[in-house]
């Protein structure tokens, strides 16, 4: 298993394409959004712009980075028989779904470090140490919900139908979870459902943090019962496409 996430990763890093939109183009959307907020407050909460989208921006890379990339390779990988290679070694299954989330998390850390840094360096965000370190491993630890959900999405969908069906769950989850606009901005209904997304929940931990509190435990709850929901589809998928092959 520590050879497939070595090679997922390497594989990762050698796509130009997918360090741009998971690496680079978030600290860059975050400076369009955040950048001429001049301290401007977010309804209804007690941080301002910058912080607000440090954290929003640090979560729509690091889903990128996981959500996209993952179900999108998974569904070349089944096409191209790659999958079909991988059973032929001794590899479990569980140890192939575990291979793909934990080395999917691991490239989506240089994502969220540079946002953290882009809003330290020229939005001057200023925070205690121990919040910028609680702030990184939030955003990474959530990660893991959103890979676990790429894995799944992966075996789900068909090579032509992934990207779409990503991309709409993706785009749903950014707008009921408040990456783009605080869900207090929201309608009633909307804000509603939005409390039971695991986007909501993920940015909440960073959010809680940048308020000098603990990540509220309804949160991490919620997040981790999303993880093993998504872990569990995504292991059972597996063993249902095995068998078709």
């Amino acid at each position: 298993m520590r050879t497939l996430i070595k090679l997922e990763i390497t594989r990762s890093l050698r796509n130009k394409k997918f360090m741009f939109f998971s690496v680079i183009y978030p600290p860059v959307l975050y400076l369009l959004i955040a950048g001429g907020s001049g301290g401007a407050s977010m309804p209804g909460l007690k941080i301002d712009m910058a912080l607000y989208y440090m954290v929003a921006m640090a979560a729509f890379g690091a889903m990128t980075a996981v959500l996209m990339g993952n179900s999108e390779r998974i569904a070349r990988e089944r096409e191209q028989g790659w999958v079909r290679q991988l059973r032929l070694t001794s590899l479990p299954g569980r140890g192939y779904v575990t291979g793909k989330i934990a080395s999917a998390a691991a490239v989506s850390l240089p994502s969220i470090l540079l946002v953290l840094l882009t809003a330290a360096v020229v939005k001057d965000v200023r925070l205690e140490a121990w919040q910028w370190a609680a702030i990184a491993l939030c955003s990474w630890a959530g990660s893991f919900v959103f890979a676990a959900l790429g894995v799944a999405i992966g075996y789900l969908a068909t090579g032509d139908a992934v990207r779409p069906i990503t991309m709409l769950v993706y785009f749903s989850l950014a707008f009921l979870g408040g990456l783009w606009l605080p869900s207090s901005s929201l309608p009633g209904w909307v804000q509603d459902i939005g409390e039971w997304t695991p986007t909501h929940a993920y940015t909440a931990l960073g959010q809680a943090v940048e308020v000098g509190h603990a990540p509220h435990v309804g949160d991490t709850l919620l997040l981790a019962a999303y993880l093993v929901v998504f872990a569990g589809a995504a292991a059972w998928l597996y063993r249902k496409d095995t068998r078709k092959a």
